[in-house]
C-alpha cells in the first residue's frame, strides 16, 4: 500500500468562480461568512508549487503513479523500465524520454506530453 511520504504545502486553498455578475457581492459576503478572504497579489501556478521545470516531469509522474496505486515496483513491471530509473526520473535525476514516456502514459492513463520536460 502507498503512503504519503510529505505534508501539504499549505492548509489553505484559492479558488475562481465564474457566474453572474449581478451575484458578485452576494457570494463574496457568502465566503466571507465561511471564514474565507479576499486574496492579495497572487502566484503564476508553477511558481505556487515551489518545483523547479525540470522537476515538473518527475512531479508528475509520482502524483500520476500515486492516482493509480501503484508501487515504483508495479509500474517498472508494467512498462518494462527498471525501477531504478524510474526513481531517478520520479526525482529528476535521470530524463524521461519520448519512449518511456509513452510506456509510463499507457499504463498510468496520462497524456504522453505531460511526461515530457516543459
Amino acid at each position: 500500500m502507498l503512503e504519503r511520504t510529505k505534508k501539504p504545502r499549505t492548509d489553505a486553498v484559492a479558488l475562481s468562480f465564474t457566474g453572474p455578475a449581478a451575484k458578485v457581492r452576494e457570494a463574496m459576503d457568502a465566503m466571507r461568512a465561511l471564514g474565507f478572504q479576499e486574496a492579495g497579489d497572487s502566484l503564476p501556478w508553477r511558481e505556487a508549487l515551489g518545483y523547479s521545470d525540470e522537476q515538473l516531469p518527475g512531479v508528475f509522474l509520482t502524483g500520476a503513479r500515486y492516482r493509480e496505486g501503484m508501487t515504483q515496483v508495479e509500474l517498472a513491471e508494467r512498462t518494462g523500465i527498471p525501477r531504478r530509473h524510474i526513481s531517478e526520473m520520479e526525482n529528476g535525476k535521470r530524463p524521461i524520454g519520448k519512449q518511456n514516456a509513452r510506456k509510463l502514459a499507457e499504463v498510468l492513463n496520462v497524456n504522453a506530453r505531460r511526461l515530457l520536460s516543459v
